[in-house]
């Protein structure tokens, strides 16, 4: 099969791409920075393309769709989490324009040539989350980077929700807790912890790529939330997990398709 990954030069991305080529699928690295995924790809056995995809950007969203042929699988797991305030190049609030709303535009202008799932990253964070869709991009609320992430992980759930529930193939898949430098863009203290504490604390890269594999293989109903079965969703195997009430709320759901459909100006009709 023919799998386009977001984010897969670093972290859990990294690790689904690399298994995914070994196992004989053909896998395209969609990433910021196309000389680090062509290092990642380097190191990979089996076919690996690389190409530049800026999900902070609409502008580089549709050059990347335009230019992409049929796939069988897109896997949305780029993201970011702790940044300072900071707005996408069209003004979204950075988390939720770069987590939700720029996987909304890919997976929208993609469309029909997805010819079998659609797989997107999650995090048990959602769960800590309410959802504001009158206010995604958080203009008339107080700045929080880590409740930022958080929301836009609801949205990553309500997103799936809402693909199956308009007749589309798709899954969640939470890693858990996972030692990768997504804590980069943090303030020091966060960055500092995640290098030096995560690896005594959490899982490999691997391990948490582990249910975007499942979700990659699954027959399970289209919607199906994987997540670690340990302590609270993070440590250990995959299993199939029912979300919370409001990461299944079908009137919050079609509220957010709505909302991002005209933020983005995309949209994938039924």
């Amino acid at each position: 099969m023919r799998i386009i990954i977001t984010g897969g030069n670093r972290g859990v991305g990294k690790a689904a791409a690399s298994a995914l080529a070994a196992a004989g699928h053909e896998v395209v690295i969609a990433c910021r920075a196309v000389d680090k995924g062509w290092t990642a790809a380097e190191a990979m056995h089996g076919h690996v393309e690389v190409q530049r995809l800026d999900l902070a950007d609409l502008a580089s969203v549709r050059k990347f769709a335009e230019s992409a042929d049929e796939v069988d699988i897109l896997i949305n797991n780029a993201g970011v989490l702790g940044v300072p305030p900071t707005r996408t190049q069209d003004g979204f609030e950075a988390h939720m324009g770069t987590n939700h709303l720029g996987h909304f535009a890919l997976t929208c202008l993609l469309g029909e040539r997805i010819k079998n799932r659609i797989i997107c990253v999650t995090s048990s964070t959602y769960q800590f989350a309410r959802l504001h869709a009158d206010d995604l991009n958080r203009e008339r609320r107080r700045y929080s980077r880590y409740s930022a992430y958080a929301e836009s992980k609801l949205a990553t759930m309500l997103f799936v929700h809402e693909l199956a529930r308009r007749g589309r193939t798709a899954y969640a898949a939470d890693p858990g807790s996972v030692a990768t430098d997504i804590f980069r863009d943090a303030n020091r203290f966060a960055a500092l912890f995640g290098q030096f504490c995560g690896p005594l604390f959490a899982q490999t890269p691997a391990e948490g790529a582990r249910s975007t594999l499942a979700a990659v293989t699954t027959t399970l109903p289209s919607g199906t939330y994987f997540a670690p079965r340990g302590l609270a969703h993070q440590w250990g195997t995959p299993a199939p997990v029912l979300p919370r009430r409001k990461a299944r709320d079908p009137e919050m759901s079609s509220k957010l398709w709505e909302v991002s459909a005209t933020l983005t100006n995309t949209d994938w009709a039924t």
